[in-house]
Formats: C-alpha cells, structure tokens, sequence
C-alpha cells in the first residue's frame, strides 16, 4: 500500500496572524521539504479547523486568505506543490463523519486541546464543557481525515502536535481491523532544535499568552517588538551564552551560516543586549523584507489568492475522491 513517491501533507490553521513561532516550527521546514523535490507535498489552509474558536465573518475571511498569502510570499511554488484550502475538499468531511462513527468518545476525551479546557474549568469550578463546542471537541477526527484521506507518510509538527498524529493512527487501525488494509499509518516530522520557540517574555511563543512577533509586522513594529524581548541581567562586556539565548536562536533561523559563527563570537566576547537586539532586527529584516512586499500585494489581490487555491483544489480533489470511493466500498456503501 506505499507509493513509491512519499507524500508529505502540511496544513495550519487560521486563528490569528502566523507569528514567528509558525514560521520556525511548521512553514520553515515544510518549504524545505517542497524546495527538496522528493516527495508529493500537499499545503491546507485548515478554515474550518479555524471555526472552532474563530467566528466572526471578516476576521475568519480575512485569517484564512493571511496563511495563504504567507505560504506564496515566501516562496511555495504552486506549480511544484498542492496548495488548497480544507473547505474546498468536500471529501474531507464526508471522510471525517465516516471516521467519527469508529472513534471512542474516550480518545477525544484524552486530546490536549479539550483535556486543556477541561482541566481549566475544574480549577474555575464551572462545568467541565463550559465554553467547549463540538468542532473542538471533534477536530482531532477532522484532523484524522485531513491526513489518512491523502494517504500521507508524514506530516510537519511541532512537538506539542505529536498526539494528533498519534490519534490518526489510532483511528486508521481502528478502521483497518474492521474493514481491511484501507489507510497508511501516517508518521510525523518534527525538528528538536526549533520544537519550543521562545515567545518575547521567555515561555512558548503562542497567541494565547500575547507574546509572538507576527512574521509580517511593518519594520517599525518588528523593531519594537524585538526591543521588548526579555534577557537576563548579564551586563554589556560579559561573556553571555548563546545556547540559552532568544535573541541568538531567532538570529540564527534567519541569518547565513557565517554570521551565526560571527554573531556566536560577539556573544563570548560580551556583546550588549541592546547590540544584539539591533543585529538581530537587521537580519530578520532583510530577511523578511521581499516576503513582507509580496504579503501585502497578496493580501491586497485575494483574487489571485483564490485562482490560486481552486487550481490546487482540483488536483487535492483528483487524489482525494478514489480514496473516498475506496473508503466507501469499504463500509458497504455501494457496490
């Protein structure tokens, strides 16, 4: 049941404007793999995993063309690569109410997202599903669909995103004992090095505690916000480690190899926190300047952004209804 050619699906979700911490755990690697040539990458804008918390018209419209905007803007190649937006898939949700009716209601119990809520709510002393819907509930099993519907081998995560592999697995084997060998176990890829990015005051930079660095701020805005990353109180001309530093793990996912050497070099020679601030606004800067320019002239055009993800749409669509057809075989809806 392999393909000789290995697919490798990546799918992020419109919740908030894609941050630095998206950029280094999820798009940077996943551009690596589609610049490699040697698989069959497939990109998704996950809008309706975005419903679950996102339901205002204008934001979820305006999110959802952002994460494709940011995908072409620095640099995936449409013509070398599947990009499509998940509500374009219909078979998606067909697969995923299949897939629901063969998943124990204790393995979504046991997913992070709610158990987070869950646990939340307990400590408040409200009812454990107080502001819990179905979709948050359920995504995992939408998840599930979005990965075994396209028979992926792997699939770019961050660390803390493990477990949804884990639940496709879980759920593909459930339906292959019952039904025959029908779906591959997906696998996952995730960079150790980069798998917890720091956020501005020091924890995992993420939207629910308001400490990224959104990755196509105006060069004024990135400025400051660079300037508000936390340090500690070594003073300038003291030696300072980089291997424990914010400042020096960002710079070195935006710079060349050799002024990461130089910059670890200021670093043992005492660089000021200031400096270091500054060399690290200029190369994350440059680096982001022709992205930022394509960005905003997307975002300005989402006609093109819509050709775009229908063309990619089709040929998602081309994969996906066989394996539907097969699934349904399967279950005896026909034939």
């Amino acid at each position: 049941m392999r393909n000789e050619i290995e697919i490798v699906l990546t799918g992020i979700k419109p919740t908030g404007k894609v941050h630095v911490g998206n950029y280094i755990g999820a798009i940077k690697p996943a551009l690596q793999i589609a610049s490699a040539g040697t698989s069959t990458a497939l990109y998704f804008i996950a809008d309706y995993h975005g419903l679950t918390f996102i339901q205002n018209r204008s934001e979820f419209r305006d999110l959802s063309y952002g994460i494709a905007a940011t995908w072409l803007a620095l640099g995936l190649d449409p013509e070398k690569v599947i990009i499509y937006r998940q509500s374009d898939v219909p078979e998606i949700f067909e697969l995923s109410w299949i897939l629901s009716c063969l998943t124990p209601k204790g393995l979504m119990n046991r997913a992070h997202a709610y158990k987070a809520i869950a646990d939340k709510n307990e400590q408040l002393g409200v009812e454990p599903d107080t502001g819990v819907n179905i979709g948050l509930f359920t995504y995992p099993v939408l998840m599930a669909a979005d990965i075994l519907l396209f028979q992926s081998d792997r699939v770019p995560v961050g660390k803390d995103q493990i477990q949804h592999i884990e639940i496709a697995r879980d759920i593909a084997e459930a339906f292959n004992r019952n039904y025959g060998d029908t779906f591959k176990l997906p696998g996952y890829i995730v960079d150790e090095q980069t798998s917890v990015i720091p956020g501005l005051d020091g924890r995992k930079m993420s939207k629910s505690y308001a400490n990224t660095i959104p990755l196509f701020e105006s060069e004024g805005e990135l400025k400051k916000l660079i300037n508000k990353i936390k340090t500690d109180s070594t003073p300038p001309n003291e030696p300072k480690d980089p291997a424990t530093s914010t400042i020096f793990l960002l710079y070195s996912e935006f710079a060349s190899q050799e002024q990461i050497e130089q910059f670890r070099a200021k670093f043992r020679e005492g660089i000021s926190w200031g400096e270091a601030k500054q060399e690290l606004f200029h190369v994350m800067n440059t680096y982001l300047e022709g992205p930022r320019k394509r960005y905003n002239e997307l975002m300005a055009a989402p006609e093109q952004i819509d050709r775009i993800l229908s063309e990619g749409a089709k040929k998602a669509r081309a994969m996906a209804a066989p394996m539907l057809e097969k699934v349904k075989s399967r279950i005896g809806r026909y034939r």
